[in-house]
């Protein structure tokens, strides 16, 4: 396969597009004629842009697009507190084009679309290179339509999009013009929050299955839009790039309204009508890994009430009894590990003998529930692999346990 490299000089484009001659006259069906549109001017030359403006009432799916939640649970998560402090108009949604998805020295982007709010709603931008020579007009106007930026928000932006345009400006020896702000990538978020409920967790298939929206026939796979660019600079015709416009201008539209889903979601999630139990855990772990103890206690119950698979209802049990132990509800805890007894957890027969051994004192109750695990790891139907990894250590419990027992009856 031939170097991106390679396939740009064929169409006679210079990487860098430096010094390059003015573009060509395009023959008919050019982007002005296909796409409602301006021609930008900037300091460096001109490029194309495409507006337009949602209204504050337009919803994606079933998801609003203005955020109007706290973003302080996110923030936290992301280890971005500067998101706290962010206007919402100043929170810029960032996706781009690519002319291949390697995103290597050769590639560029050639339509870069951007979101913000306003006073009128949700404005759209998106910056069109009509020809690989108005690259340093395209990042100028990107430097110019993001400001004021308080943080961007991309989907696997911090991989791709960004390295990207960062690569770009250093290339054009252009300011990088995001290099202060925060950066938000919805992505890692996503999978946190739906990876144990939705096989992908793509944009796309987020948009059908949470925020419950439906891209027209119009719409294009992404993994096309490359050759499609090639394409138009070697034709001129830009017909096929109308859909992706289209793919571009709802990846971002879908990146805003995903926000503010997320963001009333963790905002309250137990009056948020979460209907799967695997959100409210997924929403659990994460509030626990925050050290939100009291909060993950009730999103666990509040999951083992709905509908779980057997495994995961075992896990979660799991999980509430260590979220308890550390909010000091030991009672709470042992009638966990009491429970999860019955269905043979060896997790549960061993944390109840730390239990009865140093909370308790009563030894017998601490070696009856070793020995218990011990049998049950013995089993010949128990794995092989995780009787190894409980062996030893119950069995030196046992020994401990037996000895601090000698003693106990020889004090007595």
């Amino acid at each position: 396969m031939p170097a991106l490299s390679d396939k740009l000089k064929s169409l006679g484009v210079q990487v860098g597009a430096r010094d390059l001659p003015p573009p060509k006259p395009r023959r008919g069906n050019s982007i002005e004629q296909v796409v409602e549109g301006r021609v930008h001017a900037t300091p460096l030359g001109e490029t194309f842009v495409v507006e337009a403006t949602y209204p504050p009432e337009y919803r994606h799916g079933n998801a609003a697009l203005p955020v109007t939640a706290s973003l302080q649970t996110i923030a936290a998560w992301a280890d971005e507190p500067h998101l706290t402090e962010c206007e919402s108009r100043n929170l810029v949604f960032l996706d781009v084009e690519t002319t291949g998805l390697g995103g290597g020295t050769g590639t560029f982007a050639f339509l870069i679309g951007l979101g913000r709010f306003d006073a009128s709603g949700f404005r759209l931008t998106q910056i069109f290179m009509r020809d690989p020579i108005e690259e340093p007009a395209a990042l100028a106007a990107l430097t110019e339509f993001l400001q004021p930026l308080d943080a961007l928000v991309t989907f696997n932006g911090k991989a791709f999009d960004a390295p990207l345009l960062r690569n770009r400006c250093i290339v054009n020896g252009h300011a990088i013009p995001f290099t202060n702000a925060a950066h938000l990538d919805l992505l890692p978020l996503a999978r946190r929050l739906w990876r144990d409920r939705l096989e992908s967790r793509a944009l796309g298939s987020l948009e059908t299955h949470i925020l419950g929206a439906t891209r027209t026939e119009e719409d294009i796979p992404g993994w096309l839009i490359p050759q499609m660019y090639f394409d138009y600079l070697q034709s001129g015709d830009a017909r096929p790039l109308r859909g992706v416009f289209y793919h571009n201008a709802m990846d971002v539209i879908a990146m805003a309204a995903l926000l503010s889903h997320i963001a009333q979601m963790l905002n309250d999630p137990l009056n948020f009508a979460v209907e799967h139990g695997l959100d409210l855990i997924a929403i659990g772990k994460l509030f626990e890994d925050l050290q939100r103890l009291d909060d993950a206690a009730k999103l666990y119950a509040r999951g083992l009430e709905l509908d779980l698979s057997e495994e995961t209802f075992r896990e979660t049990v799991r999980r509430l009894s260590y979220v308890q132990r550390r909010r000091g509800e030991m009672l709470s805890a042992v009638e966990l590990w009491q429970g999860a007894t019955r269905t043979r957890q060896v997790y549960a027969f061993v944390e109840l003998a730390k239990y009865y051994e140093h909370k308790v004192r009563d030894y017998a109750q601490a070696i009856e529930h070793t020995r218990a695990a011990l049998a049950i790891i013995n089993a010949p139907d128990f794995p092989k692999d995780a009787q190894i990894q409980w062996q030893h250590g119950l069995e030196h419990r046992l020994a401990r346990l037996e000895a601090k027992q000698t003693r106990q009856k020889a004090e007595g």
